[in-house]
């Protein structure tokens, strides 16, 4: 692929993220605009940077800061614009619902409706789902895999109407599915209260019984949905912790016989020489374990729980990263982004800071010698290698310290995991911001792309086969579904999003040959 075609996807790529985001906003009016231009303010440096560079035009690092201060200025700027915007909608919703309330004061207006099939019920495993698609599979509040339900107790069901009022939900129609039920009505206040007062009401009448999810029905209208909690995500079995700790043993194995082999021998051949393996397997260990507890802190602070990291051991890189699957159910989808990103940002951020380290302290006396095409493997390594090694990338062996190395490989396993792709941390990240329909494209459209690039690296057909048989599948809804993330995390959402792309895609001969990189 020549450098053209290359530039041309990127910024086609970037066109269509800005244009998803635009889509979006521009229901909402003046206030959803000026939260696009918010995320358009934070990918703007990058953008304008990376387009430049795959140009041939390099900016040093003073004009990189211009730019990152001016687009903070410009955030903050846009940010006092919308919330001076959102407080004027919450005002007009207020006066709207009080004179509603005045007009038509009945709570319940039930339209009873009989039990229907699974074939012809809405589901709230999906609130972009139409009514006539069932749950499917694990990853759904009902597992549609179970071939009986008991239904729920008519007593129960008339308990669960009582939670409901006019400053809260206006129930309208009462729907019997499987085990739970479903009520369809119109919202009446803040999705975030509203559920919290819900749910509140529905544990003073059941205790732990019964979960309430607050989802998107396919017309866009508010629904709860009322499922019993045997149905909440299950802990590992022992038989699964097994396979996990095997995973986690290969994974050092791993990363020693790829230590060996970036010094230049085989590790299991040459045993005697594990001090010399153990600095750089030790580095690459810590970055995916750092990548893991970062996880873990944002989940607790969620009260999440995870289940053990299920390691992806290969002799190429060491690892591929981890599968964590969540053993309860998320709050919001803020606690879905949250989770999704902190992973990426702890073992990207270390590796990131080695890398950067390991190229200011590299010099003619490092004792690690790699060829300098291994900087033409990322557009984004290449372009601090640039900046700090200088003339040093014209030889074709260049002198380097072993973090710059163990930073690489570290970034490579962040942007794997940022592919937005099913159950990874990119395809979370995708799922808590635009929702499942757009996590779903994405997903598709990453495993398409995948499998057209094993055509030429045999890397990508694995992460193809992975995210087919064992990724593809969405992460259950979040039991209040309705309220999104704010638009900084939208905003974090694209530049990680970027920034996976930036590691993963290489320079071309040309590019490089332009910036100076390579003898």
């Amino acid at each position: 692929m020549t450098g053209d075609a290359i530039t041309a996807l990127s910024a086609l790529g970037a066109l269509i993220i800005l244009g998803i985001g635009y889509y979006r906003a521009r229901p909402y009016g003046r206030l959803g605009i000026f939260s696009w231009l918010q995320s358009v303010s934070l990918m703007f440096p990058w953008l304008v940077f990376f387009g430049l560079f795959a140009t041939g035009i390099y900016l040093n690092l003073v004009g990189i800061l211009f730019l990152l201060v001016g687009s903070t200025a410009t955030y903050i700027l846009l940010g006092r614009e919308v919330r001076s915007l959102s407080q004027q909608a919450i005002a007009k919703q207020s006066e709207e619902l009080a004179a509603e309330a005045k007009i038509n004061p009945n709570p319940i207006n039930d339209r009873p409706a009989e039990t229907t099939t699974d074939a012809a019920t809405p589901t709230p495993s999906d609130a972009t789902n139409p009514p006539a698609v069932k749950a499917q599979g694990p990853n759904s509040p009902i597992d549609a895999a179970l071939p009986l339900f008991e239904p729920m107790p008519a007593a129960d069901i008339a308990m669960a109407k009582e939670i409901f009022g006019i400053d809260s939900f206006f129930a309208t129609e009462t729907v019997p599915y499987q085990n739970g039920v479903i009520f369809n009505g119109n919202l009446r206040g803040d999705a975030v209260e509203v559920h919290t007062q819900l749910s509140d009401r529905l544990a003073t009448r059941f205790n732990d019984r019964y979960r309430l999810f607050l989802i998107e029905n396919p017309e866009g209208r508010p629904t709860v949905v009322v499922l019993p909690s045997e149905n909440d995500p299950k802990p590992l079995t022992i038989a699964q912790k097994i396979v996990a700790i095997a995973l986690g043993i290969a994974t050092i194995i791993t990363c020693l016989e790829t230590s060996g082999f970036l010094l230049g021998f085989d590790f299991y051949q040459n045993i005697s020489r594990y001090p010399e393996v153990l600095p750089l397997a030790s580095g690459l260990i810590s970055v995916l374990v750092i990548h893991e507890i970062g996880h873990w802190v944002a989940a607790r602070r969620y009260q999440v729980k995870l289940s053990w990291p299920f390691f992806l051991p290969t002799w190429q890189i060491g690892a591929f990263g981890a599968l964590t699957r969540f053993e309860s159910l998320l709050p919001n989808r803020n606690a879905l982004f949250d989770i999704a990103f902190a992973g990426p940002l702890a073992g990207g951020g270390l590796s990131f800071i080695m890398l950067l380290i390991g190229l200011v302290i590299s010099n003619g006396e490092s004792s690690f010698q790699i060829p300098t095409i291994f900087f033409e493997g990322s557009i984004l390594v290449g372009t601090f290698a640039k900046t700090l090694l200088h003339e040093s990338l014209q030889q074709t062996m260049v002198n380097v310290h072993p973090l710059v190395v163990i930073g690489w490989i570290g970034l490579i396993y962040t942007a794997i995991n940022l592919m937005p792709a099913g159950c990874l941390d990119g395809g979370r990240m995708i799922q808590a911001i635009y929702g499942r329909r757009t996590a779903r494209t994405t997903t598709i459209a990453t495993f398409i792309l995948l499998a057209v690039i094993s055509l030429i690296n045999p890397l990508a057909l694995y992460w193809a086969i992975l995210i087919l048989f064992l990724q593809r599948n969405l992460e259950r809804p979040s039991l209040n579904e309705l309220t999104e993330p704010d638009d900084t995390r939208a905003g974090l959402a694209l530049i990680a999003l970027f920034m996976m792309i930036t590691i993963l895609l290489p320079l071309t001969p040309s590019l490089a040959g332009r910036l100076g990189i390579g003898g």
